[in-house]
């Protein structure tokens, strides 16, 4: 990506006010973020979903929720509610699975593709980056 079109998503981030800005373009991903006023914005840059290739070895019938965002993972609608899924349930495809905090808007997270839960890969609280697995299902 040039270093002026880099300037201009930064000038955008400061004329609106934005602490982070994430964009997709040419198979790659680029996410600038801004901690305080003080500091200096960081660039990332990491490939896009669709450019990563599958892993060999996978198990077969196993299918991964991951994270579509950055943000706090938490398994339950609050602090003393009961979670969302536990190991051993089994979900359908548009059933809420947790809720991942991104900027003080929380978001409800819902399964794409149904199974059993066999695995809970994150503790509740834990920050969560983008792509990142947080619960294994098992084909039902």
């Amino acid at each position: 990506m040039e270093l002026e079109k880099l300037k201009e998503f930064i000038n955008f981030m400061n004329e609106n006010s934005l602490c982070e800005l994430e964009i997709e373009e040419e198979g790659k991903r680029i996410r600038l973020k801004k901690f305080s006023e003080n500091q200096p914005v960081i660039v990332s840059q990491m490939p896009s979903p669709a450019a990563k290739e599958e892993k060999p070895g996978k198990r077969e019938g196993v299918i991964e929720i991951k994270s579509p965002m950055v943000g706090t993972f938490y398994r339950a609608p609050s602090p003393g509610a009961k979670p969302y899924v536990e190991i051993g349930d089994v979900i359908k495809p548009g059933d809420v699975v947790c809720i991942i905090e991104a900027m003080k808007l929380m978001n409800e997270i819902k399964a794409e593709i149904g199974g059993k839960v066999i695995e809970v890969l994150v503790e509740n609280g834990q920050p969560v980056e983008f792509g990142q697995t947080l619960f294994v299902l098992e084909a039902v």
